[in-house]
């Protein structure tokens, strides 16, 4: 049987985001771009229940799961940082499976779990935009329960 594959987004879906920047911002309110600041991406915090529940996502045989992230263009450093996150919340393995990339509809897979359903691409991505912290879709224990039903994990 053919995997399915599960792309995941990066800020505000497995790292707190929106409460970074919003400090970062109180902090240095010059700044019109605070993710600019080196170590930005590599201090953001994780979700509740992200990372293990991304993990058991993985362990499934019917997925193959990949992070898909677009790049913040104000910071170069956020290429590396966002690869040393993956590489410290997950294993080698996923970072393996990072891709960073401005435009998330160039990209062939089953499902997109994203904080935004458009924007970066998403609008054009063919398989099924899981919108993460919508009513449908609020935090990972809905998302772990969406696939453990659908596929009866």
């Amino acid at each position: 049987m053919k995997k399915k594959i599960i792309y995941i987004d990066m800020d505000d879906v497995l790292c707190d985001f929106s409460q970074a920047h919003k400090n970062a911002r109180l902090k240095n309110p010059e700044l019109d771009y605070p993710q600019s600041i080196a170590g930005f991406f590599t201090n953001l915090k994780p979700l509740p229940n992200c990372i293990k529940l991304v993990n058991k996502l993985r362990s499934v045989d019917v997925f193959e799961v990949y992070i898909l992230t677009a790049p913040s263009i104000m910071n170069p450093l956020c290429y590396t940082e966002k690869r040393l996150w993956i590489g410290e919340k997950f294993d080698m393995d996923m970072v393996g499976n990072l891709i960073i990339s401005p435009n998330k509809g160039l990209n062939k897979g089953d499902y997109l779990i994203d904080d935004n359903i458009n924007g970066k691409g998403q609008e054009n991505f063919e398989g099924e935009v899981l919108h993460f912290g919508s009513d449908k879709f609020k935090n990972w224990d809905v998302i772990w329960a969406y696939f453990k039903t659908k596929y009866t994990l």
